[in-house]
C-alpha cells in the first residue's frame, strides 16, 4: 500500500515518515475499526504499532485499498502501549 504524506496534518519533525511507514509495516500491529460512523461517511482505521527504534505510535488514516493517508499521529498513552505489549506477548 502506498502511503500519501502530502499536505499531511501533523508535524512532520516530530514523527518521521519513515517511522509512519515502520507501522504499517509492523507484523505486529494492531487495526482498530472506529465504532462510530462519521459524517463524511470516510471509513477511518486506528493503527498501533512500534517503529524499530522502539517507540509506540498510534496513527488514524483511511485508505482506498491503494493508498493510505495518514490524518493524525501521535505517541501512545501507556494504557494503549500496554495493551499493544500484551498483544505482542500473546503471538511470542
Amino acid at each position: 500500500m502506498e502511503l500519501d504524506f502530502t499536505d499531511v496534518p501533523f508535524d512532520t519533525k516530530k514523527f518521521k515518515p519513515h517511522e509512519i511507514e515502520e507501522i504499517f509495516e509492523d507484523p505486529f500491529s494492531i487495526r482498530l475499526l472506529p465504532d462510530a460512523e462519521r459524517e463524511d461517511n470516510e471509513t477511518r482505521y486506528y493503527l498501533l504499532g512500534k517503529t524499530i527504534g522502539n517507540r509506540h505510535l498510534f496513527l488514524a488514516f483511511w485508505s482506498n485499498g491503494k493508498k493510505a493517508r495518514v490524518v493524525a499521529a501521535r505517541d501512545m498513552s501507556e494504557d494503549e502501549a500496554s495493551y499493544y505489549d500484551r498483544k505482542l506477548a500473546e503471538f511470542k
